[in-house]
Formats: structure tokens, C-alpha cells, sequence
């Protein structure tokens, strides 16, 4: 198979789809790789090395797009990459469709198949190719939030790790998944005063075990969600609903309550974010106010970590790249289900459910 990689170019992108290693056991398999010129510089991976791993450069995204097989990239395709996709061509990468009905009617056009990183499963029903940019997102979180507290950006001037004498900020986490557990993570090594909410009684028992005393947990409750913003200084939006848009659990009303200065992370934008008063925004401009509060709802957070990312995207994207690869995509599917839940668009047809059911459109199971 002939796989290309286009050099990303969604604003402040600079992971890549594959890496110098990847390639090379792409290679190794049999396969073929053609690399954009340049699409490794931001994360130190130049054309050179690519080339000592078996890949070809090309000038242009036009003629990795006109001739590979299947397009393996980072984030979703572009509107102006929609159009450069081919019917039969596989495109690998992340999506989040369910808020962007744009995209997906280019996709649906293009006659592509779409195979979207983010609704993969594996046997346990986790999400194997999410949870690495979702660890590292949610270890961001603190560290941008922390940030956005100071009082320089507009924020409440609140030292989250605390000093003596003062006590520390106080961190509402919104969802125990691997987003919300890594943020928990970071704001408990930080020091600061940390409530994790979650629907799973499990789940919060889990956190309970692995943090002690050092996290509060708390049932996820209208009021408990109510009663825990009005006293937080930061809080991280770290819901998922696999495929489908992040429920609103915030309201501008609760927002209202919130300290001004106070600062919101919602992580869950990709999926259309779990705050009402959420809109996408990029590392060129992160933040925007409202009702006194600030909200950092960048859709490509693990971007500006490119080098950390990409290497961490590829440990779990290349085994999967590498069966679609040897087996073509249908029989890839055929010998994991959970690939095959992966795959949201084919041949013009919506084949993720949640993603037909959140823009009213027909469902083809790819069955």
C-alpha cells in the first residue's frame, strides 16, 4: 500500500501522522511512504531522516493526497484537504464529527473512508488511540489554567500549589476519564486543593485508591456541580461521550455564580465542549471571557507539545496502521471490531452512529 502524509496545517499544528520510526516499519512490512517536504520540522524530525527511513519526499500536499492509498495524519482534514481526497481513499486520523457537520458532508462527498482515531475501541471498550492525546491534554490543563490564573492574563492571581501561610487554589475536575485522571495527576503534584466529579461510583473509588486524601471526590450532581463551581478557582471540563457531542453540564447561569477572575479549561471542546458559554479557539488567540470568567477552549491542545505528542500518537497508532495497511481496511475490520468502530464515514455514508444521530442524518452500520 501507498501511504501519504500531509504536513498538518490546522493553526499552530505542528504534530505529524507518522514519525521516522513508523515509517520504517511501515517499509519493512512492504508498504510505501510518501512525506510531504517539511511535514516533520515541527517536531525535529526533518526530510533527511525520513528519507534514511525508506520515505519519499514530495513538494505538496496535492501529490500525497493524488497518490497514496491511504492519507495518515494528526488532526481533522482541513475543507481545503476534503477536497483533495479521493473516493476508495482511506483517511486515518482524528475527526470529531459529531459538531461539525461541514466537515462531514465534505467527507460523505469526497467517497473517502474516514477512519476516526478518537472512536476506535479495544476489548475492554476503552479508546486506545484517544487516550494518549486525552493523558496529555489533561496534563496541560493545569499547567495553561495555572497560567491563566495569574493576574497579568486576567485571572484571579491565585497560586494553585498554595505558600505558607495561603491556602491553595481550589481545582474542580469534571470527569475521572484518562483526561480528568491526568489533570488530577498534575493539580495533586502541584499541591492544589483538588474535587474530581464523575458519574461512576467506580470510577471516583478508583481515583480514591490511587490519590488517598489528597483528592476529594464527589458524585456528579446538579448540585454538587453547582455548589463546587462557586467555590473553584480553576475548573477542567473533561466529559466524553465517545462520538457524539459533549454533553452542556455547565450552564451560563451556574457560570454566573463563579468567582470573576476564575478560569475554565473545557478539554472536551473537540466535542463541541461541555460548557454552554464554550466556543473553539487556537493557541494563537486561547482565551476569551465570559461573565467575568476565563475560558481556554484550544481543539488542538497536545499541538504546541508537538515532539511529546506525535511520539506518544504513534505508539498507538502504528499497529493499526499497520493492519490496515497489509489487510486493506476491510479485512482489518473484519479481524477487530473495535477498528471497526473507528470507521465513521464510507463511501458518502454516515457509519458512526452517534455521529448520524447528532446531525439528524441516516446511519449506515459499516456491518
Amino acid at each position: 500500500m501507498l501511504i501519504g502524509v500531509p504536513k498538518e496545517i490546522k493553526t499552530h499544528e505542528y504534530r505529524v501522522g507518522l514519525v521516522p520510526a513508523s515509517v520504517q516499519d511501515l517499509v519493512k512490512n512492504g508498504h510505501k511512504v510518501i512525506i510531504q517536504k517539511n511535514a516533520g520540522d515541527g517536531i525535529f524530525a526533518y526530510d533527511k531522516e525520513y528519507q534514511q527511513a525508506g520515505a519519499t519526499i514530495v513538494d505538496n500536499a496535492e501529490e500525497v493526497f493524488a497518490k497514496a492509498d491511504m492519507v495518515v495524519k494528526v488532526k481533522e482534514p482541513q475543507l481545503s484537504e476534503c477536497k483533495m481526497l479521493n473516493e476508495g481513499q482511506i483517511l486515518f486520523t482524528y475527526l470529531h464529527l459529531a459538531p461539525d457537520p461541514e466537515q462531514t458532508s465534505a467527507l460523505r462527498e469526497s467517497g473517502c473512508t474516514a477512519i476516526a482515531y478518537e472512536t476506535v475501541t479495544d476489548k475492554s471498550g476503552g479508546l486506545p488511540l484517544l487516550a494518549p492525546m486525552s493523558e496529555i491534554a489533561g496534563r496541560m490543563s493545569i499547567q495553561v489554567g495555572a497560567n491563566c490564573l495569574e493576574t497579568a492574563k486576567g485571572g484571579r492571581g491565585i497560586l494553585l500549589g498554595g505558600v505558607p501561610g495561603v491556602l491553595p487554589g481550589k481545582v474542580l475536575i469534571i470527569g475521572a476519564g484518562a483526561s480528568g485522571t491526568s489533570a488530577i495527576r498534575v493539580a495533586v503534584g502541584i499541591g492544589a486543593d483538588v474535587t474530581v466529579l464523575d458519574l461512576s461510583v467506580a470510577r471516583l473509588r478508583q481515583i480514591e485508591e490511587i490519590f488517598g486524601a489528597k483528592v476529594k471526590t464527589a458524585y456528579s450532581t446538579i448540585a454538587n456541580l453547582q455548589n463546587l463551581l462557586v467555590e473553584a478557582d480553576l475548573v477542567i471540563g473533561a466529559v466524553l461521550v465517545p462520538g457524539a457531542n459533549a454533553p452542556k453540564l455547565v450552564s451560563r447561569e451556574m457560570l454566573k455564580k463563579m468567582k470573576k477572575g476564575s478560569v475554565v479549561v473545557d478539554i472536551a471542546i473537540d466535542q463541541g465542549g461541555c460548557l454552554e458559554t464554550s466556543k473553539p479557539t487556537t493557541h494563537s488567540k486561547p482565551t476569551f471571557s465570559e461573565e467575568g470568567v476565563i475560558h481556554y477552549c484550544v481543539t488542538n491542545m497536545p499541538g504546541v507539545v508537538a515532539q511529546s505528542s506525535s511520539y506518544a500518537l504513534n505508539n498507538a497508532t502504528l499497529p493499526y496502521a499497520k493492519s490496515i495497511a497489509n489487510s486493506g481496511w476491510r479485512k482489518a475490520i473484519e479481524k477487530d471490531r473495535g477498528l471497526a468502530m473507528g470507521v465513521n464515514i464510507n463511501e458518502g455514508h454516515i457509519t458512526c452512529e452517534p455521529v448520524a444521530r447528532e446531525q439528524n442524518q441516516p446511519y449506515k452500520p459499516i456491518q
